[in-house]
């Protein structure tokens, strides 16, 4: 129970309910703060701890600190208790695994199965899964999803069993749409209520995501962020987040974009700015009279991006427009009417007459400068104005031509570098904003009437992120245009954003391994890192939903569509991009007439219940889950074997090889395996040696239930350069001394027999990207003791001490190329007691194969007092366990 130390308790009446609420305006009642010029986001955190106070976890102190803390300060660690947890089933399958090995582990120590059990709302959508395998058909969706029941069936009868097992665990079945959107459009309450024993109680609408673009919803005015895995199974365990008081960097917006900007060119303008300003670790926080401006749509798809900009959170406050959005999109009227109640007495509530509050940085953005972008060719924060798109890919891969002839559907035709070969409408970052994907179906039509078609060799497609997008689309009567230039529905799932783009062409894909051609993708992601859209595609760029179909038409990304013309219509003359693009206002009146509030009640009703296919699958009995000894999809996972003592845990490191030697912005698309599973790789071969075909695969996103597949494909992307082994895209690297080249897990398994443990080194902002669990579980289980680096990302580093992986981060102004390093050396690490213990240094020595010794300090990255209690317990899973169970130290 609180303490109420402030006596912040008190009653709040929405409708005919009195909810207990904790006012934060009690604090400046004692005296305490100048709570009404905190940054909201501040605010949220600050109602937390009210609520959450114990006297333990946290303090009168604490509240004290950040109540006076304007912006927020890196120095003082505070908790954080969510009011709810998403999953996706990439990460969400190995949570539950886990959980159900954590039930094997209990019930071996003799306590209660059933004590691993979700302590707070958990809610998964199975997204993540679909493939895009046929496209361009009238039928391609129900193949695709058909296909996906297959290829996933061993995973969705352990979510099936996972539905009924535990509590406060929900689970949205396949083909419903994407997790951000269904978040955005039906999760999401803005202010969170609940029946608890002395009544009804209300508290902001605070979620902790395993998918970093978790921050899609703090454009409903939700705080809500990206974690771990590792770190959300905590949390659903009932362990709150330590975090360190983020800083809260202010960004304004006024004025209105220019006719014919776009959200995406909004969000693309914002994430250069935000990347090169630099905010990782910091809250960013949108006001000024410029919200008004944008709809919660525009909000979102700005909010979304926040990984990208490096920021924690892209937060814009609740407002009248975010009511009238949980109005439109059918949420409950007294839930309505208490979000509009509750901002408001917590000062929550954002008006254009709303002074601003007081932030520890300042950023400035007249909307009126926004102009037409794209970002690529591989990350991005590298936008790109659309007339400097030509110029930008010939910069980045020579603009040498080398077309070849290929044969699509018996008609011949030409690619070369610079051909585009994956047109995707896809990811909750756009697809959730009706404006640009009505804009898309608005320029799809126009082209029709003029006769255009798209390219035959690029592969297109359309993934909504709910089916309330295929209703608009329907009633606007767009979506036959949208089809006859082969943009069909080909599945509700993230797809291509996410490496799940499916083949290429048979023709296409000879054509591009034959020739090395830098072929490009072009998508409404969000991401479009190296070897992450497909294996043979070297170039993609992130753009808006319009600007998707323009290129598919267009088939050359090596074209200015400012100037140039995108084809001829059927009269032999030439149509333009401006002709075809409609106005602001054209969209804004389809908007108008083609959206209804009954759309969102229609397909959100039965949410949770799902297709035949999803029905259909047995389901599990009992609180212990029955591992398959068959499946090559679930395994039951190794972290609870041979748990250590905590005792014992912390002990400095001793002669460590380097398994991979990185550089700059090393992603967790890099370490985490993605995407397809090739045949020659350590992962295919273990699968062949199970019995499994090529064909049958699937990806390693949908066999993240099984370890022995994901250690093999850690380290393994197919542009990864590991400077130990020269010359090399992949996972390859030395074994040392014998400096015998082979793969990553083959080196790391060798290593293993000889009982030598490992160390990464690294760049700056190592881990950067999607918050990918098993970036960090992967590497615990190839042997890494430690990694190295210049910086880190937020949630990768917090994944690594839950892993009982130790980060190592360099002083400032000092790496592997300063100090000489050559990855040849033996490493250890000194004084890590000391430094978990408070100095948070440590000291490094490497010696290399003449025997030379080159010594250097290190920050020790175990930021908060309770990481250092995870790395002591081996990591945050064991850690847990002993706590449910109550097992003494060193059980």
């Amino acid at each position: 129970m609180p303490t109420n130390s402030f006596g912040a308790a008190s009653k709040l009446r929405a409708g005919n309910i009195d909810y207990r609420i904790f006012r934060l305006n009690s604090l400046e009642e004692k005296g305490v703060g100048n709570v009404a010029s905190l940054p909201f986001t501040t605010k949220v955190l600050l109602e937390n701890l009210l609520r959450q106070e114990d006297g333990r976890r946290v303090t009168a102190a604490d509240i004290e600190y950040v109540a006076h803390a304007a912006a927020g300060s890196t120095s003082k660690e505070i908790s954080f208790m969510p009011a709810r947890v998403l999953l996706q089933d990439f990460t969400g399958v190995p949570c539950v695994v886990d959980m159900a090995a954590m039930r094997d582990a209990l019930a071996a120590m003799g306590a209660d199965a059933r004590l691993a059990n979700p302590l707070l709302p958990v809610d998964l959508v199975i997204d993540h899964s679909v493939q895009v395998d046929r496209y361009g058909t009238a039928d391609a969706f129900e193949f695709n999803a058909l296909l996906e029941f297959q290829r996933n069936r061993e995973r969705y009868i352990l979510l099936r069993w996972g539905q009924t097992a535990f509590q406060n665990f929900r689970v949205v079945p396949p083909d419903t749409g994407i997790v951000h959107q269904v978040n955005l459009e039906y999760l999401a309450s803005a202010v969170f209520r609940r029946k608890a024993a002395q009544g009804w109680e209300a508290y902001p609408d605070t979620v902790v995501g395993t998918d970093s673009h978790t921050t899609m919803v703090n454009g409903l005015g939700v705080v809500g962020w990206g974690v771990g895995g590792i770190e959300a199974e905590a949390c659903m365990l009932g362990q709150p987040i330590s975090m360190l008081l983020p800083p809260v960097v202010g960004f304004k917006l006024h004025g209105r974009m220019p006719e014919g900007c776009t959200a995406t060119d909004l969000v693309l303008t914002i994430t250069q700015i935000l990347r090169k300003k630099g905010v990782v670790g910091k809250f960013v926080e949108f006001y000024g009279q410029g919200l008004s401006a944008l709809s919660v749509a525009d909000r979102a798809t700005v909010g979304n991006m926040a990984p990208e900009y490096g920021a924690t959170v892209g937060f814009f406050p609740i407002d009248a427009e975010a009511l009238e959005y949980l109005r439109f999109t059918n949420r409950d009227a007294s839930l309505v009417e208490l979000v509009e109640a509750y901002a408001k007495e917590q000062g929550l509530f954002r008006t254009d007459q709303t002074p601003d509050p007081v932030y520890l940085e300042n950023v400035d953005l007249d909307l009126a400068t926004i102009t037409p972008s794209m970002a690529g060719p591989k990350r991005p924060q590298d936008r790109v104005n659309l007339g400097d798109v030509k110029k930008n890919f010939n910069d980045a891969f020579g603009g040498a031509h080398n077309p070849v002839e290929i044969n699509m559907n018996s008609h011949p035709s030409t690619i070369d570098n610079g051909s585009i070969v994956i047109a995707a409408i896809t990811s909750c970052t756009n697809t959730s904003n009706p404006s640009v994907m009505l804009a898309a179906g608005l320029l799809a039509k126009k082209a029709v009437e003029r006769g255009l078609k798209p390219k035959p060799w690029v592969k297109t497609s359309l993934a909504p992120g709910s089916k309330v997008v295929s209703d608009y689309y329907r009633e606007a009567g767009l979506m036959p245009y949208l089809e006859a230039l082969n943009f069909h529905l080909v599945g509700y799932g993230c797809t291509t954003c996410i490496g799940n783009s499916g083949p290429l062409p048979d023709a296409v894909a000879a054509a591009v391994q034959t020739e090395n051609l830098a072929v490009v993708a072009v998508l409404s992601g969000n991401r479009n890192f190296e070897g992450r859209i497909n294996a043979l595609v070297k170039a993609n760029y992130l753009a808006s939903p319009p600007l998707v179909v323009a290129y598919a038409l267009a088939g050359r990304i090596d074209i200015d569509l400012t100037s140039e013309p995108l084809g001829e219509d059927s009269a032999g003359g030439p149509v333009y991009l401006r002709d075809i693009w409609p106005s602001d206002e054209e969209v804004r009146k389809t908007v108008r007439a083609s959206i209804r509030s009954e759309m969102f009640q229609h397909e959100y009703e039965k949410a949770f219940e799902g297709d035949s296919n999803w029905n259909s699958l047995p389901v599990p009995s009992g609180d212990i889950y029955v591992w398959d000894a068959r499946s090559t999809y679930i395994k039951r996972p190794p972290y609870f074997d041979n748990m250590v003592d905590p005792e014992k845990a912390i002990q400095d490191l001793h002669a460590m090889r380097v398994l991979a030697l990185l550089g700059d912005s090393i992603t967790t698309d890099h370490i985490s395996p993605a995407g397809s599973i090739a045949k020659d790789s350590p992962a295919g071969r273990y699968l062949i040696e199970q019995g499994v075909q090529p064909r049958d695969f699937n990806s390693y996103g949908a066999r993240r239930g099984n370890h022995e597949v994901m250690v093999r494909g850690t380290l393994a992307n197919v542009r990864l350069r590991n400077q130990l082994a020269p010359g090399t895209e992949g996972g390859w690297t030395r074994h040392l001394p014998d400096g015998e080249q082979m793969f990553i897990y083959d080196a790391s398994m060798r290593y293993q027999e000889e009982g030598i443990p490992l160390v990464i080194l690294a760049g700056k902002e190592y881990g950067s990207g999607s918050s990918r669990d098993w970036a960090a579980k992967g590497v615990l289980l190839l042997g890494v003791k430690a990694v190295i680096a210049e910086s880190f990302e937020r949630i990768h580093r917090t994944n690594l001490v839950g892993m009982g992986v130790l980060p190592l981060q360099f002083i400032e102004g000092e790496s592997a190329r300063s100090l000489k390093l050559t990855g040849h050396e033996l490493f250890s690490v000194r004084g890590v007691r000391e430094a978990l213990e408070g100095s948070r240094r440590a000291r490094v020595l490497a010696v290399d194969e003449a025997g030379k010794e080159t010594t250097f300090d290190v920050h020790v990255r175990v930021d908060t007092p309770p990481e250092v209690e995870y790395y002591r317990f081996g990591g945050i899973l064991p850690y847990v366990l002993r706590q449910i169970a109550g097992a003494p130290v060193g059980a």
